[in-house]
């Protein structure tokens, strides 16, 4: 028979001599390892089941995370937060396990279907804030003017007889509702019918900024016709026939708090302007320092009062129903209808 071929190495040594003429042969000893086929092929299977099942369940975790992420964020802009939260939980992560369980059929590696932008974070976020900025704006759009400013008046009334409670209503230290809806309004008057009329005035005029200053920092003015007088106008600086005298005084005070600054209170101006820049400060005037008078007046209200022994709220709502009652809220409501429409109008600086 054939003898089978040995793994082994043949080499041929001739010693070095002519003589030797023997076959030298040299085994290196392996150790053979006989391992059966069958049994092999299983355990690989195996190892790819175990792998596959650890990869599935791993994109199975991830998956269901980004779906709660994804229902959190649809929760957030829907008004029925606990409906909107039970579906959309359960559609998205289902359709996404669906997908991903066609594409590791196909490809058990691929993970195209799964793909999770690093600053989703940052979406959520962004999302959430524009949520809560949509929900302000149509907060304030439901309700009318003439609502933010009874609103208004009430928190003044507060404030007159607790004069802690418009610094506390900005720091945030108050935080129940109705404070909240106090402070929104606030902002409304401030942001929405004051600030936009003054910055057009100013932006249409040529006032020098040291003019503006003084006008902003005293709260009370009398405008004063006198003589005739070809000069540069204190306002614009141009030369102008100035017949007016701006007289400023009244104590510096904060736009927010309404606190008085009795810092040189007895302080006045006295500036000679001409009639556009006179009749400007008249209507600038009137709207940038309207909250301080409205305030004024709600603590005069107060003060004529006197002091009753009852809480403040019951206070509060029995001066508010009496001003309400004498017509007396919608009549400042009048006067800054007016002041606002006189901003409107007002011409340009020729």
């Amino acid at each position: 028979g054939k003898r089978k071929k040995l793994y082994s190495a043949v080499l041929y040594d001739s010693d070095e001599s002519e003589d030797s003429d023997i076959l030298v042969r040299k085994v290196y000893a392996k150790r053979h390892c006989v391992m059966d086929e069958d049994d092999s092929s299983e355990e690989h299977q195996t190892d790819k089941t175990e792998n596959t099942s650890s990869r599935k369940q791993n994109m199975f975790a991830k998956l269901k995370d980004l779906a709660r992420q994804r229902a959190t964020r649809r929760s957030c802009s829907s008004e029925n937060c606990e409906d909107s939260n039970d579906e959309a939980e359960e559609e998205p992560l289902c359709h996404l396990l669906h997908s991903t369980t066609e594409s590791s059929e196909t490809d058990s590696d691929s993970m195209k279907d799964f793909v999770v932008e690093e600053d989703d974070d940052d979406n959520i976020e962004h999302a959430q804030s524009e949520t809560q900025t949509q929900q302000k704006e149509l907060q304030i759009s439901r309700c009318s003017h003439y609502v933010h400013f009874q609103r208004i008046v009430r928190a003044f009334l507060i404030n007159a007889i607790d004069d802690t409670f418009l610094n506390s209503l900005y720091d945030g230290t108050r935080r129940k509702k109705y404070a909240q809806d106090m402070l929104l309004s606030l902002h409304y008057l401030d942001d929405r019918f004051i600030q936009p009329r003054l910055e057009n005035l100013i932006s249409r005029s040529r006032w020098k900024d040291r003019y503006k200053e003084r006008v902003d920092c005293y709260p009370d003015v009398r405008i004063v016709m006198k003589n005739s007088k070809l000069m540069s106008c204190q306002a614009c600086e141009m030369n102008r026939y100035c017949k007016f005298n701006v007289l400023l005084s009244g104590k510096l005070y904060n736009s927010r708090t309404l606190e008085v600054d009795d810092f040189m209170s007895d302080d006045k101006q006295i500036l000679k302007v001409g009639k556009v820049c006179a009749d400007r400060t008249r209507v600038y005037h009137n709207l940038k320092h309207y909250k301080y008078k409205l305030y004024m007046d709600c603590s005069s209200v107060a003060e004529l009062d006197g002091v009753v022994d009852e809480p403040v709220k019951d206070t509060v709502d029995r001066l508010f129903s009496h001003l309400e009652d004498s017509g007396w809220i919608q009549k400042r409501y009048s006067d800054l209808e007016d002041y606002m429409n006189d901003a409107d109008n007002f011409q340009e600086e020729k």
